[in-house]
Order: structure tokens, then sequence, then C-alpha cells
């Protein structure tokens, strides 16, 4: 089971702040520093100083990291032009030496739009096809050559299809609880296909269409990896576990139902359910980023024997 580190600074974080989560993140074994794509706050945080670009995070962070992956959970559709998306991510994917990793979806807060005037399209879904089928050919189109897309919403000619990732190919993921649109996206252009939030009984009933549209695709529904996203917050005695939970402005007993809460042994057993489901990838979403000693409890406790 792998376990990576998921943020969301728009709730409230500085450049400096994600720089110190990634470094633990990367020192304390961790797999991956992943992020949000958001520009707004969601409840009740403050917010402050403001929202982060993730790609701009990511870039800065792929030249002060070594080994860790970096990554989105996801990047919004409607915030950037696909061609300009794949610009972005295969010169972060340079710049970190080949370890980049590109979420993408259709983008849905829209108040976020609102507020920095981003245009909030009704046929999210449909643009979302159209920038995966986008973003994967020009990457895959090989050197000399050039990429043409002439769709619904996006129309790309004689595009030189540069600059090429470091990666052979940059892991996509797809994620999502829709029925059927979600599995058969996953399917055609996905690495990874990610369930969020979701219970053990959920998640495996996802992966399961998951599975049977790779099949009706032509390839293996082993050829995906199965992963989750999960809140986090884990103690070493039931005080602490209350502590953490009070300073993200949760209850105990809600986090313990809806992620992965309370002690190091409670928690290994909830992401053993988990793995049975078919998960083999665990993003905590650890919202507390000034906490370092909550990843060094969860490194030495919880990823240790998983190990």
């Amino acid at each position: 089971m792998d376990l990576r580190i998921f943020t969301e600074p728009q709730q409230g974080a500085t450049y400096d702040t994600l720089l110190a989560v990634a470094k633990a993140t990367e020192d304390l074994g961790f797999d991956a520093f992943f992020r949000s794509d958001h520009y707004l706050r969601m409840g009740t945080a403050d917010g402050l100083p403001g929202p982060t670009d993730a790609w701009i995070t990511l870039a800065g962070l792929a030249r002060e990291t070594k080994r860790i992956r970096l990554g989105t959970l996801m990047t919004a559709g409607t915030f950037r032009l696909p061609g300009v998306l794949a610009i972005q991510v295969a010169q972060v994917d340079q710049m970190s030496g080949g370890r980049v990793e590109l979420g993408l979806g259709a983008g849905w807060f829209e108040e976020e739009h609102k507020a920095y005037g981003i245009p909030f399209p009704k046929e999210k879904f449909a643009r979302l096809e159209e920038q995966l089928e986008i973003v994967t050919g020009l990457w895959a189109t090989d050197p000399g050559k050039t990429f043409d897309f002439h769709g619904t919403y996006y129309d790309l000619t004689d595009s030189p299809a540069l600059p090429k990732p470091a990666q052979r190919k940059i892991p996509v993921l797809v994620g999502g609880h829709g029925p059927s649109r979600t599995p058969r996206l996953a399917a055609q252009y996905a690495d990874e296909f990610n369930m969020p939030f979701a219970s053990v009984e959920d998640s495996e009933r996802q992966f399961g269409r998951v599975r049977a549209a790779a099949e009706e695709a032509g390839r293996s529904g082993d050829d995906l990896t199965y992963s989750n996203a999960l809140v986090v917050c884990v103690g070493r005695d039931e005080a602490e576990v209350a502590r953490r939970a009070a300073a993200i402005g949760r209850e105990v007993d809600e986090l313990k139902l809806n992620g992965l809460a309370g002690s190091p042994a409670e928690v290994v057993d909830k992401i053993g359910r988990y793995a049975e489901a078919g998960s083999s990838r665990i993003y905590l979403q650890v919202l507390d980023l000034d906490d370092l000693d909550h990843l060094e409890l969860i490194s030495a406790q919880v990823q240790s024997q998983l190990s």
C-alpha cells in the first residue's frame, strides 16, 4: 500500500508551508506529495494569505525535492486550455526529472470561478473528454510530427506537440463517483483511478465498474492503479486524536466514519479494508499543514506497518 500526502492549500497555506510539508513527505518516506487545484477557500477557513497556483507550486517543489512523485488531485479542466496545460505539465516533469503525475477533472466549484473571472461552462464533462484526448495526444505525438484535433470545444492545427515530458508517459489520474461516464473515461485515458472520500463499499463498487469499462475498452482491469483519497487524523491516544480533530474543525466520530482516524492500529486496520476492496494507494488528506508531528507519527506507526 502506497501512502501519499495530499494537501488543500486553498484553506490557507503559503508556498513555504507547502515546501516544508513536501520536504517532510520526502524525508519520512512517503511516496508522493499531491495538492488540490483550487483558488478559493471552502467552509469556515479564512484561506489566508490567499491561494497558490497548483502548477507553479509543483514547479517550485520539482527543484527542491529529489525523490517524491508530484501531482494534482485534481487539476480543474476549467482553469487551463488543454494545449497550455500539456506544456505546463511537461515542463514541470522535466524540472523534476520525471516525477510528475496529472490528475485531471472537470472542475466543479462555481464560486471560485465567479471570484476570479473564470468561465464556468455547463458542458464540463464533455470538455474534459476532449481535454484528456488533447493532453495525452500531444505528449504521445512522435518528435518531428504534428498533432491535430478538431472537436466541439477545442481546435488544434499543426501543433508541434512540444515540449515532451521527461517520462515516456506521464501517469494520468481520473476519478469520481459517476457510475457510467467516469469509468468510461478512466478506461480510455487513465493510468490510475481515484475514488475520493468514499466508503469501502462504494469504492469496491466503483472499482468494479472501472474494471468492467476497461475490459470493454480492450484493456485489462489490472492495467490501472486503484486508489482512494481520505482525510487523516491519527493520534497516540484519544486526547491527541481529539486535539487534531478540533484543529481542523471536525468531530472524531465523523472522521472515524468518513476517513482514517483514531489510533495507528485503527487506521492500519481500516486501510486494510480498503486494500481488500482493491485499493493499492491512499492519498492522506492532511488539513493541518503546520502539524508536521502528525506526519512523523503516521510514518513511524502507520506506514511502517504497511511496508
